[in-house]
């Protein structure tokens, strides 16, 4: 599916005033799943999400993050993370059974929501839910900061960004991107477009085309758990080498707009990278098992 709609057609688009992975983040991932999904799935999940364009996952790719707070969606609100119970910089590593919440997290959350995608019972408004959340939390698990127990996902720990204190995890969620892009304001669809093209171009041609046949490695339908764990993990390894090289109590105040963000600028890069070209890879699949078992049907009724 490519990218071939004219830029001004995204000031049609409302943009979110919730950020989580950022708003540019999570467009981003969605932007560059549209460049990667086969053509069958493209034309499903348009019809599914009742937009024909090119905008039809970018569209809705922070809605999970504008309903965890209101009154119908406040049971979702754990549903965007993992809290791995870790000792960073020590040890990092994220365990199912330990840190996934009882009421679900991320990892459970994957699950459910792909598993919804496949009931033809469900109503279609049902399904497109259970799309949105699919599109999004695959952005979301891929945030080292939503595979993390320390100080809340980093919220609780105050650094200096410029002129601003901010918390840890908003710095790893917008302003390390939207500093890489020079700035974003109020341009969040166009900078995640142009950011999606260039990071498309990157994994087919450029510096990630090779590692890139790796990023689908392991990933299973029929075990979401250990796909979307090994996501997770791989997710808070980062923790202890990029987020908290020193510590949660070493990173208190310090200023990371320079030296810490020179490091963190290629990790944010390469995980929205992945977690695009991972959603299109896990969304083929979903469509390819719901276009089997329908002709599965089909030949029964002949």
């Amino acid at each position: 599916m490519r990218l071939t709609t004219g830029i001004g057609a995204l000031g049609l688009l409302a943009v979110p005033t919730v950020h989580a992975w950022g708003s540019l983040g999570h467009i981003t991932v969605a932007y560059i799943a549209t460049k990667f999904v086969k053509e069958d799935t493209a034309t499903y999940f348009q019809d599914l999400l009742r937009n024909d364009t090119e905008h039809y996952m970018a569209g809705v790719a922070t809605w999970a993050d504008s309903i965890r707070y209101t009154k119908w969606g406040r049971f979702t609100k754990n549903f965007h993370f993992i809290d791995a119970k870790d000792t960073p910089p020590s040890y990092c590593g994220v365990d199912f059974e330990r840190d996934c919440k009882e009421d679900g997290c991320v990892v459970s959350s994957i699950q459910n929501y792909t598993l919804q995608l496949f009931d033809s019972s469900l109503y279609p408004w049902r399904r497109a839910q259970a799309a949105k959340f699919v599109i999004h939390f695959v952005g979301d698990i891929h945030q080292p900061l939503h595979a993390e127990n320390v100080a809340q996902g980093g919220n609780g720990i105050h650094v200096k960004w410029g002129n601003s204190e901010l918390n840890l995890h908003h710095v790893w969620d917008t302003s390390i991107a939207e500093k890489m892009l020079g700035g974003v304001r109020r341009r969040q669809y166009q900078a995640a477009f142009e950011w999606a093209a260039n990071l498309s171009s990157e994994i087919q041609t450029g510096k990630y085309m090779a590692q890139s046949k790796s990023w689908t490695d392991g990933m299973n339908l029929d075990d979401p758990i250990a796909t979307s764990m090994a996501w997770a993990n791989e997710s808070n390894a980062f923790i202890c080498s990029h987020v908290l090289p020193e510590g949660p109590r070493e990173i208190v105040g310090q200023q990371l707009a320079g030296e810490y963000f020179e490091k963190a600028a290629p990790v944010i890069e390469l995980q929205v990278a992945r977690a695009g070209y991972r959603l299109a890879a896990w969304l083929d699949l979903i469509v390819d098992r719901i276009t089997q078992s329908a002709q599965a049907v089909g030949s029964e009724e002949l």
